[in-house]
């Protein structure tokens, strides 16, 4: 009797075992948590003409719904915008590991003026405490891109995710100046060795940069559900020189990832791209 109670033990503790997530799972974040604490730093880079890509672009966050589908051309390359820490700020456990995933490639692009007004509010809660803006959206200038550096792949649960925030980037006015004096600290592990913490001055406003789904990336709804949150206020920052750093980026947007490896040498911090919210519609979470 005692060897079969101990063999129905270990049966209840096998099947017990085999339901517990691994310890390396990563849950999703929630829209909320993930917006409020990404702040991305871009760099220029050096010029790159990607082969000819035509990208049908459609906006994801309803505030931007009745904006029309749009087909542009993917022009050369001009940034790489990778995740920041601000002053001493960190980033929750809940999403630090996938906001030092979030590197983006912005290329040129083109399309068609929107002129469309909106109320943009901070949701770091180190600017929570600033004034709304008024802007006005205007024409698209940049599409910026998933990618990744030196083949530096992020876990699993990570690139389902990451992989999937494509933003496209409107000129806006006024283009008011922010005038804060922050601290950035690199969180990506690929440049946190070799861009050390530096002081930054944030300037004027220029551009807005709103989630869009490029036809052909089918999104799980888990991952859609966050994305579409995603905008990006990008600021002029005034910033020291900082050592060049020589890249290699390699797209992984479903779309794009038949593109080639693109060399990159980043010259210099010219933008900070700060989270924001439209017309009071906020993240949930």
């Amino acid at each position: 009797m005692l060897r079969r109670l101990a063999s129905a033990v270990v049966a209840m503790l096998a099947v017990a075992f085999l339901c517990v997530p691994p310890a390396s799972a990563l849950a999703l974040p929630t829209p909320k948590d993930l917006t409020a604490y990404l702040d991305l730093e871009c760099f220029k880079t050096s010029p790159y003409q990607p082969p000819a890509a035509t990208l049908t672009l459609r906006h994801l966050n309803p505030v931007l719904g009745n904006l029309p589908t749009e087909t542009v051309v993917l022009g050369q390359r001009e940034q790489l915008c990778v995740p920041v820490a601000k002053n001493n700020q960190q980033p929750p456990s809940t999403v630090l590991n996938f906001i030092r995933f979030i590197d983006l490639a912005c290329y040129r692009i083109s399309g068609t003026t929107v002129n469309t007004g909106l109320v943009l509010s901070h949701l770091n809660p180190l600017f929570q405490g600033l004034p709304r803006t008024q802007v006005s959206m205007n024409t698209p200038q940049q599409l910026c891109v998933p990618v990744i550096k030196n083949n530096v792949t992020p876990p699993a649960e990570v690139l389902s995710l990451v992989r999937h925030i494509d933003l496209k980037c409107y000129g806006i006015t006024p283009n008011t100046p922010l005038n804060q004096q922050l601290s950035l600290r690199q969180l990506n592990p690929v440049l946190t060795p070799i861009i050390p913490t530096h002081g930054a001055v944030v300037l004027n406003a220029r551009q807005l940069c709103v989630p869009v789904q490029k036809a052909g990336d089918v999104i799980p709804d888990d991952v859609l559900k966050i994305v579409r949150w995603i905008d990006l206020e990008k600021f002029d920052i005034s910033a020291p020189a900082l050592p060049s750093v020589s890249l290699t980026l390699r797209h992984i947007n479903p779309v794009l990832a038949g593109l080639p490896p693109e060399p990159a040498v980043l010259s210099g911090a010219s933008q900070l791209a700060l989270p924001v919210a439209k017309n009071g519609n906020f993240p949930p979470g």
